[in-house]
């Protein structure tokens, strides 16, 4: 379904007609009923497995069997990577100071999924532009290499700090996603920019898990936009681990004490001026 014109509000105070200001094709609720794109909510619930049903909210269709199994592969496979995520640390840190309630820490956790921390929004922006391009996977392997930079300094979806020959989540993401048919033109052409950068930097520089979910669910169809969001939700289960796990067995207000890495490197201690001070002396 092409995605309707984008509006804005000076259309409406200049028209004066309102009536489609609050629109969603996603659900409808009245009065003893609930549709989510057009099904009974209690069809969908006894019916649907959670994977389907976020497939249906997401792309507005039921998934077929394979879409099903890529989408439960793209959700089950970021799982935790003990505190080397800024988001588990974030996550974790407010937990240790808002012990109340899970919820705080979790959007603190989600908000710090971006693409520093990989999000796969990005890989899959540059694999969608690629293609787009109407090249071959090997022009548009080096333009987008040459465009992305320039654009940025780096290639989204290539490089680990930690796994520098293969990524293990990605590695397993991309043999399940062949095996079940699911790597395609996104996900070839990821190859096509991972060789390119082999090429020209004289060492291998692997796809990521960020990279390997941007092509898969580009693959799927998802726009970039819920491609970025799914990341993020992809790892709440484990940001919901740490969360309860910081609350029950963790430090109350954690700091970071010079012990642990904290380094000042301001001037020394000094002194206001007399004529800044209120006393003047």
């Amino acid at each position: 379904m092409p995605t309707p014109p984008r509006r804005h509000v000076g259309q409406y105070v200049a028209s004066g007609d309102w009536s489609d200001y609050w629109t969603t094709r996603i659900s409808r609720a009245e009065s003893g009923k609930i549709r989510v794109r057009g099904y009974p909510i209690e069809e969908l619930i006894e019916h649907l497995s959670y994977t389907e049903a976020a497939f249906l909210l997401l792309r507005g269709e039921l998934p077929e069997q394979r879409e099903t199994a890529l989408f439960d592969l793209a959700l089950r496979s970021g799982m935790d990577q003990q505190l080397i995520n800024s988001a588990a640390c974030a996550a974790r840190y407010t937990a240790s100071a808002f012990p109340d309630s899970p919820i705080p820490a979790l959007a603190s956790g989600i908000l710090a999924s971006g693409s520093v921390t990989g999000s796969p929004q990005e890989p899959a922006e540059m694999l969608i532009e690629a293609l787009g391009w109407k090249l071959t996977e090997q022009e548009a392997a080096e333009r987008a290499l040459d465009v992305w930079l320039e654009r940025r300094g780096a290639v989204p979806g290539l490089g680990h700090p930690m796994h520098k020959e293969a990524e293990p989540r990605a590695v397993t993401l991309r043999r399940l996603a062949v095996e079940q048919d699911g790597w395609r033109e996104h996900g070839r052409q990821l190859d096509a920019i991972e060789a390119e950068l082999e090429r020209r930097k004289g060492r291998h520089i692997p796809i990521n898990l960020a990279g390997a979910l941007g092509a898969l669910l580009a693959d799927l169809g998802f726009d970039p936009l819920a491609i970025g969001g799914i990341g993020a939700l992809g790892y709440g289960m484990a940001l919901l681990a740490h969360i309860v796990e910081e609350i029950r067995e963790g430090v109350p207000l954690r700091i970071i004490p010079d012990a642990l890495g904290a380094h000042y490197a301001g001037p020394e201690e000094r002194h206001l001026p007399a004529d800044r001070r209120r006393d003047g002396k």
